[in-house]
C-alpha cells in the first residue's frame, strides 16, 4: 500500500499536473483561500448546512457585484455613444434650414432655402402670442411671380414694385420687391421696420403677412393680396365703382378698428406713421385693410409709460399733407400722430379731395384748412363730395364726420381723441345715418333712391347693391 501511494505521487509530480491540494499548499503563505473554495467539513449535518448557506450567500454577493459593475460600464458606454451620435447628427444637420425664422437684422443673409410656414397666433391667458412666417427662397419668389413678369405687376410705390403671385398651395399673394440701394438708400431700414411690425400683428382689417426674402441686394415682402384696389382709386372713380356714404362710413370704421388695434391691442404699441388713402386696400365686399408698414415704429409700451415716458423721439417720416405738425416741429412721435393722419383721411372720405390739391386756387389747396374753414362758416355741405346725392342722411353724416375730423386735427396732441374714441364716434355716425335712411324709406320713398347708390358710374357694376348698406 505504501509503495502504491508513493508511485501515484511520483507519477503525478512527473506528469506536471497540479492537484487542488498542492495548489492550496503552494499559495497558502500569501493569501487565505476564499470562502467558496474552502472544503466542506465532514462533521455533522448542522455544520454542513451552515457551510452551504455561507457558500451560497458568498456566491450571490459575488454575482451581484459583477452585475453592478457590468451595468455601470454599459450605461457609461451608452452615454458616450449617444453623445457621439448627437455630435454626428449636429454635424449632419444643415444650418440654413429654419423652421421659425428670426426677424432680419443688419447684415443677415437669409434666403438660401426655406419652406413656406404657417401664419397663425395663439392667444390666451398666460400664453405668449406667436406668429410664424416664412423666409422664402429666391427660387420660390421667382416661381410665384413668373420671374417678376411685367404682366403680373399690379402697382408701384415708394418701397418698390408690387407683383401678384401664387404660392404652391394656391394662395394668392402680393409680392413687394424693394428698390435697389442706389435708388433708395433707406430701403434696408424700411424693409426691417415693415417686417418687424407685421410679424407682431394679426387683425382682420390689417393686411396679412406671409414672409420675406433678404438675399444679397434683393428685399422682398410677401403679404396678402387684396384685389379691389386702394381707397384713393375708388374716391377718384378709377375702378368704375362709386362709393356711397354708407360704404365710406364702413371703410372709415374698418380703418379706425385697425389703428386702434395697433395702438392698444398689439403685443407692443405700434405707430403706423403713414395712414393715408393709398395705403387702405379694399376687398370685393368693400371691407378695408390697412397695409404698408414701411414707416411703422414701436411706440411707448407699458414699462415706458410707467416710467413717465410720453413719446418717442425719432426722425420725421410720413407723407406730405398727412403729417402731424407737432411731430414735424418737435420730432416727438406719439399715437396721436396717427390720429391726426386719420383726421385727414376722414376729410378725404367726405370730400373726395386729396390732402393737397395743387391745381386749385390758393385758398383751397390744403384740403384740411379749407374744410375746417367751411365747417366754421356753417357751410359743411360745400365740402361734401359733389358726386354724392344731397340727401338729409348724407348731409348729416358728412357733417358729423367733419366734426370728428376737426377734433383729430387739433394742433396739440393732448386735445386730440384716441383712436378708441374715434371708433365710438363713427359708430354713432353710422347709426344716425342708418336711422335717417330707414325713416326716409318709411315715407314711401324708394330705398334705392335714398341709399346714395344710384349713379351713372355704378350702373356698370350691375344690380341693386342697396343691401350692402347694412354690412356689419
Amino acid at each position: 500500500m505504501e509503495g502504491r501511494e508513493r508511485r501515484r505521487s511520483m507519477s503525478s509530480s512527473s506528469s506536471g499536473r497540479r492537484t487542488p491540494e498542492l495548489e492550496r499548499e503552494r499559495w497558502a503563505p500569501w493569501s487565505p483561500a476564499p470562502t467558496w473554495s474552502r472544503p466542506l467539513s465532514v462533521g455533522g449535518g448542522s455544520s454542513r448546512a451552515a457551510s452551504l448557506k455561507s457558500l451560497f450567500r458568498t456566491i450571490g454577493l459575488w454575482f451581484s457585484s459583477l452585475s453592478a459593475s457590468s451595468s455601470s460600464s454599459s450605461s457609461a458606454a451608452a452615454t458616450s455613444a449617444s453623445g457621439s451620435n448627437a455630435k454626428r447628427r449636429s454635424r449632419r444637420e444643415p444650418n440654413d434650414l429654419i423652421k421659425k425664422p428670426p426677424l432680419p437684422g443688419p447684415g443677415s443673409d437669409q434666403g438660401k432655402a426655406s419652406m413656406r410656414g404657417l401664419y397663425n397666433s395663439s392667444r390666451g391667458r398666460g400664453i405668449a402670442t406667436q406668429f410664424q412666417s416664412s423666409v422664402f427662397s429666391m427660387e420660390e419668389i421667382l416661381r410665384a411671380t413668373n420671374n417678376f413678369s411685367p404682366a403680373l405687376k399690379v402697382g408701384q410705390g415708394g418701397f418698390g414694385a408690387v407683383y401678384r403671385g401664387v404660392l404652391p398651395d394656391g394662395t394668392l399673394v402680393a409680392v413687394k420687391r424693394a428698390k435697389l440701394r442706389d435708388q433708395n438708400p433707406h430701403v434696408d431700414v424700411e424693409f426691417r421696420s415693415e417686417v418687424k411690425a407685421m410679424a407682431r400683428i394679426e387683425h382682420q382689417s390689417l393686411v396679412r403677412f406671409y414672409g420675406y426674402l433678404e438675399c444679397g441686394q434683393e428685399r422682398v415682402i410677401v403679404v396678402e393680396f387684396v384685389p379691389n384696389g386702394t381707397l384713393r382709386e375708388h374716391l377718384d372713380r378709377c375702378n368704375g365703382r362709386f362709393l356711397d356714404m354708407g360704404a365710406r362710413l364702413e371703410i372709415a370704421i374698418d380703418v379706425a378698428h385697425a389703428v386702434t388695434y395697433l395702438h392698444m391691442y398689439a403685443d407692443h404699441p405700434i405707430i403706423h406713421r403713414d395712414i393715408k388713402s393709398s395705403n387702405v386696400l379694399l376687398t370685393p365686399s368693400l371691407r378695408a385693410k390697412v397695409g404698408d408698414f414701411g414707416f411703422a415704429r414701436l411706440g411707448v409700451g407699458e414699462a415706458g409709460a410707467a416710467d413717465g415716458v410720453t413719446h418717442v423721439t425719432t426722425q420725421v417720416k410720413g407723407t406730405a399733407g398727412y403729417l402731424d405738425p407737432e411731430y414735424l416741429k418737435t420730432c416727438q412721435l406719439t399715437d396721436r400722430s396717427d390720429v391726426y393722419s386719420f383726421g385727414v383721411l376722414l376729410l378725404e372720405i367726405a370730400s373726395g379731395r386729396r390732402p393737397i390739391e395743387a391745381r386749385r386756387e390758393m385758398r383751397e389747396r390744403l384740403t384740411a384748412r379749407w374744410a375746417m374753414r367751411k365747417l366754421a362758416e356753417g357751410a359743411a355741405a360745400d365740402v361734401l363730395d359733389p358726386h354724392l346725392p344731397r340727401t338729409p342722411a348724407t348731409a348729416r353724416a358728412a357733417e358729423m364726420v367733419m366734426e370728428l375730423a376737426f377734433r383729430c386735427l387739433a394742433p396739440v396732441r393732448q386735445e386730440r381723441p384716441s383712436m378708441g374714441e374715434c371708433c365710438r364716434a363713427l359708430w354713432a355716425v353710422r347709426k344716425t345715418y342708418r336711422d335717417m335712411v330707414v325713416a326716409a324709406a318709411g315715407d314711401e320713398t324708394p330705398l334705392s333712391s335714398i341709399s346714395d347708390r344710384a349713379s351713372s358710374s355704378s350702373a356698370g357694376t350691375g344690380g341693386d347693391r342697396s343691401g350692402e348698406l347694412w354690412r356689419n
